[in-house]
């Protein structure tokens, strides 16, 4: 058996997840169990459930059509069956990520859409839909010698004084052929995140394994000619909490799992604490370096050091 770290939970897998850190220390009894078995096409006395998934209770069931079902039950454990004779190594990017992103819903975690890197000891987050460039300015950063955090994940706990913390995670960055070799990295590429895709795990480098205060939000939004490169705040904190709302991960649960409050308090924790900006760049790998200068003028504007040693 298998096991691992991930936002904080061990976790013992029938499946290697090469992806995620090995837990070194694991406790008698694991926090998350991953198994293959039997998983049902319906949930009985389903709630809500959309397009490819349903809700019942404290059962969720996910399906990938095509590659897997998942069955998700109070936090704990996931079963998985493949579908259509898909290999087990197929799967494993769909259980490290949506799966284990829902599964943190289930256990009342606070989740962004998000990566971070470590500057000064404490968090910077960057937010963001799919394919903004999260990943990718994150690994640019953790070359340039931030300590990387968390990639695609990003999970909040109480840092104490009831101010937010960044759980870090430890998985490896996911990233596109052309942003591996922009960056560099090719030393550093493992295996592909699922066949054919063009898509790999990079290890990062120097990572945190603690968790850190949160020292600055930023949204990432891209340039276009009436929205130039730049940083700035939103408009008032009410913009900003809405902001944050945006980037939960699978927003649709926070309604449907009743953490609506939850996540509102997380918000107004964030705002109070933390500086939320937004981060408006160039989709463009040329422009890296410049948006990495960027930001190391504004977190000495703000007070945060520079890379650790």
């Amino acid at each position: 058996m298998n096991r691992y770290r991930t936002a904080g939970l061990s976790v013992e897998s029938d499946l290697p997840l090469p992806a995620l850190p090995p837990d070194r220390d694991p406790p008698g009894e694991c926090d998350v169990a991953i198994r293959q078995g039997p998983v049902p096409l319906r949930l009985a006395e389903t709630t809500h459930e959309g397009p490819t998934w349903q809700l019942a209770g404290d059962n969720f069931l996910l399906r990938i059509p095509g590659l897997t079902r998942c069955l998700l039950s109070g936090g704990r454990s996931i079963t998985y069956e493949m579908e259509d004779g898909t290999p087990p190594d197929e799967i494993v990017a769909f259980l490290i990520g949506p799966a284990i992103g829902i599964l943190l819903h289930q256990r009342k975690r606070i989740v962004l859409h998000a990566s971070a890197v470590c500057v000064g000891g404490k968090a910077v987050v960057f937010c963001g839909p799919s394919g903004i460039g999260k990943s990718t300015l994150a690994a640019a950063l953790a070359q340039r010698g931030y300590p990387f955090l968390t990639d695609d994940l990003c999970t909040f706990v109480d840092g104490g004084d009831n101010a937010p913390a960044v759980q870090p995670d430890g998985r490896e960055i996911k990233l596109w052929a052309q942003a591996i070799d922009r960056l560099d990295l090719s030393a550093r590429r493992g295996e592909p995140v699922r066949s054919k895709l063009g898509k790999f795990y990079v290890a990062p480098g120097a990572a945190s394994n603690k968790p850190l205060p949160l020292g600055a939000l930023y949204a990432l939004r891209r340039a276009h000619p009436g929205r130039p490169a730049g940083i700035e705040q939103p408009r008032n904190v009410v913009d900003a909490a809405l902001l944050l709302r945006r980037d939960v991960y699978r927003p649709l649960l926070v309604r449907h799992l009743g953490q609506k409050a939850d996540y509102f308090q997380a918000g107004s924790k964030i705002v109070e604490n933390a500086g939320v900006f937004f981060l408006t760049q160039k989709q463009d790998f040329g422009a890296i370096p410049d948006v990495v200068a960027m930001l190391e003028r504004h977190w000495s504007d703000i007070g945060l050091a520079g890379p650790q040693p």
